[in-house]
């Protein structure tokens, strides 16, 4: 699922960045705002796991 951008979101992003950025540097902000983005849909949609049970399906401590 494709998260939908704004222009003004995309230029906001980019004139956040360091005069010397890089394309890594612009690639790394759109993958963090995305998956921020998918993050916040999903649960806005409930679609989420409690810690805990991640915890007890890896078997990590709790």
């Amino acid at each position: 699922m494709s998260v939908l951008v704004r222009k003004e979101d995309a230029h906001r992003l980019v004139d956040q960045l360091r005069a010397d950025a890089t394309w890594d540097d612009l690639m790394q902000e759109i993958y963090v705002r995305e998956a921020i983005e998918r993050g916040l849909e999903d649960s806005r949609s409930d679609k989420v796991t409690e810690v805990a049970e991640v915890r007890r399906k890896y078997g990590l401590p709790e």
